[in-house]
């Protein structure tokens, strides 16, 4: 159905909830975005704000933005690699143990969404109460990063900004629960 209207602005490291489903159910899942660097275009920050309030109808959500290593306009192969080290030690110091991991890559593995619903779906069969998304840089993930992720996910062999991925991300995120919860988005 249709969602109440509530204003919410993108805030990093804020929670989103609904007010209604708060009161109708207790919601158990934490669904965490951690992506290097913050949204520049305000309408990249007013899309991810709109998936981030409907999602709040069945999960809590949360944006953590580390700040990304600052680069050379044109760095080495070897800057790139120590500075998605230096990334990745960020990005872990947001995991909480016990989470289910999904590092976003290009050569992750591409799925339907109602594959990606079971997937989430199975995470919470599993026990698992959070499942974080990891959204690197512009120049990806830490490779043992993505060695330690519990899945390795790609949107599409196609190449995205890396703002809009993180839209299309949050959506994917907000379709797979309205299938698990046989919600009416989803066609």
């Amino acid at each position: 159905g249709i969602l109440p209207q509530k204003s919410c602005r993108y805030e990093p490291s804020q929670t989103y909830q609904h007010e209604s489903s708060k009161k109708e159910q207790e919601i158990s899942m934490n669904i965490n975005f951690i992506a290097m660097g913050k949204l520049k275009e305000s309408w990249y920050r007013e899309a991810c704000a709109e998936y981030l309030k409907r999602l709040g109808a069945y999960v809590t959500p949360k944006v953590i933005e580390p700040s990304p290593v600052d680069l050379p306009q044109k760095p080495s192969p070897a800057q790139i690699e120590v500075a998605l080290r230096q990334e990745a030690v960020k990005i872990r110091e947001q995991i909480k143990p016990g989470s289910f991991t999904v590092a976003m890559c290009i050569e992750g593995k591409t799925i339907s969404s109602e594959q990606f619903s079971q997937k989430l779906e199975s995470a919470a069969g599993q026990g698992f109460s959070t499942v974080n998304f990891l959204v690197g840089s512009s120049f990806g993930l830490d490779e043992e990063l993505k060695k330690q992720a519990d899945l390795r996910l790609s949107m599409s062999p196609m190449t995205f900004p890396h703002s809009l991925a993180r839209v299309m991300l949050m959506e994917q995120v907000y379709r797979a629960y309205s299938i698990i919860n046989n919600g009416k988005y989803h066609k």
